[in-house]
C-alpha cells in the first residue's frame, strides 16, 4: 500500500538546522530557524515562565481534558492582550477566542473554517510570506494567490503596489496580513500605512486574517498592536491567529489562539459553535500546560510585570544586534548600505544576499541562512558579529554583488 509513496522534500528551514547540527565547524552560525537566542546562543526560558510552572505544579490535581476551545481564562486574557481592556469588539461580545496548538494550529483552524463556510474564497498572502502560509491554506483545500508587499530596492514595504493589489482582490476573498515583524522581510507598514490598508480592505469587502506571531518583538506590546487597532473597527469582521511561542518563549508547548470577530454578539455565538465543531474533528481539544502558564502570568500583576520586562530584554537584544550588524558592515564593506537592517523589526530580515552568496556562506564559513537571503537576527551575538560580517563582505566581493 505504501511502496508507491515518494519521499517529501525536506523543509527549507528545518532542513538547514539538521545540516547545521551535523556541521563540525567550531565557528558555525545558525541564522535560519526562527527562535530567539540570547547572547550565549541559547533559547532561554523566561524566569516568569519558570515561576508560573512551579506554582502550577504545586496546585495541579488532574490531567483531564480541556474544553474544545481551551481554558476560558486563557482566552479572556488573550483578547485583553490583543485588544486592550475596553475595546468595543470585546465589550460588545462580538469576539470568540479558541486556544489552539500554536499559531500554526490557529491558522489551520481558520483555514478549515474558511473552507467550510467560504469555500469559493481565495486566500491572498504577501509576496514574500512565511513559506508555511500557502501550504497550510492549500492543505485545507483553499486556493492561494500573492499580493505585492516588499520593495527590494528600498528593502521596505511597497505600499503603492500593496494598495493597488488590494484594490484588485475580489470581494469575499481573504487577505492574510502580518500584524508586525513581517516574516521573512522584517519590513512593516507605518501606522498611517496600516490605516490605508484597512481602508482599502474594507472598501473591497475582503475578510482580513491577521497573523499575530510576534506581539512585543517589534517596538513593544502597545506599538505592535497598530495593525489590529486599525483593522478592528466597529462592526467589522476579521480573524486573528496569535502565538505565544516567541513572546513567552513557549516554543515547544505549542500555545496559540484563534480569535474571530463578528458583526454582532448573536453571530459570535453561532460562529463559536462552528469553530468548536472544526476543532473537534481536528485535534478535539488543546494541550493544557502552555495555556495554563500564560494564564498564570497574565493573571498575576507581579508575574506580568516580570514577563514584560523579560520581553523587553529580548526585544532590545534583537534591536541591538540590528544596530551592531549595521555598524560592523559599514566598516567591513562601506560601499554597500545595510542601514535598512536597523530599521526593520522582529527576528527576521531580508538581507539582499543572493542564493549563490548564501550557499557560499554555508560552504566556506559554516554560516547557515535561508537561500532567499532571510536571516534570524537573534542568531547574531557580540562575539560572532564581526566574523559574520567578514564572511558576508567576502562573499559579496567574490561574487561581485
Amino acid at each position: 500500500m505504501f511502496e508507491h509513496i515518494q519521499a517529501a522534500p525536506p523543509d527549507a528551514i528545518l532542513g538547514l538546522s539538521e545540516a547545521f547540527n551535523k556541521d563540525s565547524n567550531p565557528k558555525k552560525v545558525n541564522l535560519s530557524v526562527g527562535v530567539f537566542k540570547d547572547e550565549s546562543g541559547k533559547t532561554p526560558i523566561p524566569e516568569a515562565v519558570k515561576e508560573a510552572e512551579r506554582r502550577l505544579l504545586e496546585r495541579e490535581k488532574s490531567k483531564s481534558y480541556l474544553p474544545i476551545d481551551g481554558l476560558a481564562e486563557f482566552c479572556q486574557f488573550t483578547e485583553q492582550l490583543l485588544f486592550g481592556g475596553q475595546h468595543e469588539a470585546v465589550t460588545g461580545k462580538r469576539t470568540h477566542t479558541a486556544q489552539t496548538p500554536g499559531g500554526t494550529g490557529a491558522l489551520r483552524v481558520a483555514a478549515d473554517f474558511i473552507h467550510s463556510h467560504m469555500p469559493n474564497a481565495t486566500v491572498w498572502v504577501s509576496a514574500p510570506t512565511w513559506p508555511n502560509h500557502p501550504k497550510i491554506f492549500q492543505s485545507a483545500g483553499l486556493k492561494t494567490k500573492e499580493y505585492a508587499y516588499f520593495d527590494a530596492a528600498s528593502h521596505g514595504v511597497d505600499i503603492k503596489g500593496l494598495l493597488a493589489a488590494i484594490n484588485q482582490i475580489p470581494a469575499g476573498d481573504v487577505i492574510c496580513l502580518h500584524a508586525c515583524c513581517h516574516n521573512p522581510t522584517g519590513a512593516d507598514p507605518t501606522a498611517e500605512q496600516w490605516k490605508q490598508i484597512a481602508d482599502a480592505v474594507y472598501a473591497r469587502g475582503i475578510l482580513p486574517l491577521l497573523d499575530f506571531a510576534y506581539l512585543g518583538f517589534g517596538d513593544g506590546l502597545q506599538p505592535d498592536g497598530v495593525a489590529l487597532r486599525e483593522l478592528a473597527r466597529p462592526g467589522v469582521e476579521m480573524l486573528i491567529a496569535s502565538s505565544y511561542s516567541k513572546n513567552f518563549g513557549l516554543y515547544n508547548e505549542r500555545v496559540g489562539a484563534l480569535t474571530v470577530v463578528t458583526k454582532s454578539a448573536e453571530a459570535a455565538t453561532k460562529v463559536a459553535s462552528q469553530v468548536k465543531s472544526t476543532i473537534r474533528t481536528n485535534y478535539s481539544n488543546p494541550p493544557s500546560h502552555g495555556g495554563a502558564i500564560v494564564r498564570e502570568i497574565l493573571a498575576d500583576a507581579a508575574l506580568r510585570t516580570q514577563w514584560e520586562n523579560e520581553l523587553a530584554e529580548m526585544r532590545n537584544r534583537i534591536n541591538g544586534m540590528r544596530k551592531l550588524f549595521t555598524e560592523t558592515m559599514a566598516k567591513k564593506l562601506p560601499s554597500r548600505d545595510f542601514k535598512f537592517i536597523e530599521k526593520q523589526r522582529g527576528m527576521f530580515s531580508y538581507t539582499g544576499l543572493t542564493a549563490q552568496q548564501v550557499d557560499l556562506l554555508k560552504e566556506k564559513f559554516g554560516i547557515y541562512a535561508v537561500r532567499d537571503g532571510r536571516i534570524n537576527v537573534a542568531g547574531i551575538t557580540t562575539s560572532n558579529c564581526e566574523p559574520l560580517c567578514d564572511a558576508i563582505a567576502a562573499v559579496i566581493k567574490e561574487t561581485g554583488g
